[in-house]
């Protein structure tokens, strides 16, 4: 459903990533875990097409390889990236956003489904409606912010998800909120989702998932929810003491 394939990531001709290899079948959950400035949201950004990263290698998506297209179309094929600090946009409503994101898949958008489902999944999220018709993100507290992602993920439907570090900044109540969203989607439309986090808080929602540890320039280790355990309980520096874990080889588990 998605793959990296002998991938090379640089930003102004410095190597971030090399020779990287990672197979995300549909419907699974896999966790991107490592210290900061690792390169984690450098690979959700690149996989979205961000002009500042130069890629080489492949990035497939649904057998199709898009590595060479833009950020529009990556979008229309059903990927969408939340943000860790999504920005404001002035002049933009989430209301008129959508409606024209919809537009862009059917020649006909239904302005009072669509406004119907829209103060269906404010409710859900415990947002304010008058978001809805609010520039997008504009007066938004960092929590409504990620809220408001989550209201266009609700509404554009992606089969790929990628979460970067959206639980960060959150207080317990919209920790709540957002983990049950996400698991109320997942359950509805099983998409493919990749999850970059510091935290076990949100990928505790989810039953089954794939670890895997990033440091210097690769995949060091991949595994289960007891990798994720030992990273969180452990650190970084005592992993190599863990048993828990298995070394990856040609991308599989050894």
């Amino acid at each position: 459903m998605f793959a990296l394939k002998n991938y090379n990531l640089y930003i102004n001709d410095r190597i971030l990533f090399e020779n990287l290899n990672l197979n995300i079948n549909p419907g699974e959950i896999h966790v991107l875990m490592g210290k900061n400035g690792v390169g984690k949201s450098s690979i959700a950004k690149s996989i979205m097409g961000d002009a500042n990263y130069t890629v080489k290698g492949s990035i497939i998506y649904n057998n199709e390889d898009i590595t060479n297209l833009s950020i529009d179309e990556r979008s229309r094929k059903g990927i969408y990236l939340l943000n860790q600090s999504p920005m404001a946009i002035e002049g933009v409503t989430n209301a008129s956003m959508l409606r024209t994101a919809l537009g862009e898949r059917e020649k006909n958008v239904d302005i009072f489904k669509l406004n119907k489902e829209l103060l269906e999944v404010c409710e859900k999220l415990e947002l304010d409606k008058s978001f809805i018709h609010k520039d997008i993100n504009v007066g938004a507290s960092g929590g409504e912010r990620k809220k408001i992602e989550l209201m266009h993920l609700w509404i554009l439907k992606p089969t790929f998800i990628i979460l970067d570090e959206i639980d960060s900044g959150l207080d317990v109540d919209a920790l709540k909120i957002v983990g049950k969203s996400l698991k109320e989607y997942y359950e509805l439309y099983h998409p493919s989702i990749l999850i970059i986090t510091h935290s076990n808080t949100l990928i505790n929602n989810f039953d089954l998932y794939h670890v895997h540890l990033l440091d210097n320039k690769k995949i060091i280790k991949s595994g289960g929810k007891e990798l994720a355990h030992d990273i969180l309980t452990k650190g970084f520096k005592d992993l190599d003491n863990s048993s828990t874990f298995v070394i990856r080889k040609n991308n599989n588990y050894e």
